[in-house]
C-alpha cells in the first residue's frame, strides 16, 4: 500500500477502538481509490466526502474530529458531494480522465 495507507488504516480504526465507537463508525479499506497523487485518501460516507494526503496522525485527529461534531478537517477536504455530484475543492492534484478501454 502507497504512503504509510496500512499505518492510516491502523491509526483509524485504533482512534476508534479508543473511543468505543465501533457501533457508530465502520471502516472499508481498499486497494485503490484511483487518486494516486491524494495518497492516503479516506472517503467519509455517507456524506461523499473525500480527505486526501492522511497520514495517521490526520486520521486520528478525522475521528476524533467527526465524534465531536466539529469540522472534519477542511484543509485536507479534495471532494465533497454537492447536488448529486462530486465537486472539487481545489485543494488536491487535478483529476485525470481514464477511459474504458
Amino acid at each position: 500500500m502507497l504512503s504509510h495507507a496500512e499505518e492510516v488504516t491502523h491509526a483509524i480504526r485504533d482512534e476508534i477502538n479508543l473511543h468505543s465507537a465501533d457501533s457508530l463508525i465502520h471502516t472499508t479499506r481498499t486497494l485503490c481509490n484511483g487518486r494516486c497523487s491524494d495518497a492516503c485518501t479516506v472517503v467519509l460516507y455517507p456524506q461523499g466526502i473525500w480527505y486526501h494526503n492522511l497520514t495517521p496522525s490526520l486520521g486520528r485527529e478525522l475521528i476524533r474530529r467527526l465524534l465531536e461534531e466539529k469540522n472534519p478537517l477542511l484543509e485536507q477536504i479534495s471532494y465533497t458531494y454537492q447536488h448529486q455530484q462530486f465537486v472539487a475543492t481545489g485543494r488536491a492534484a487535478v483529476g485525470e480522465f481514464k477511459s474504458v478501454k
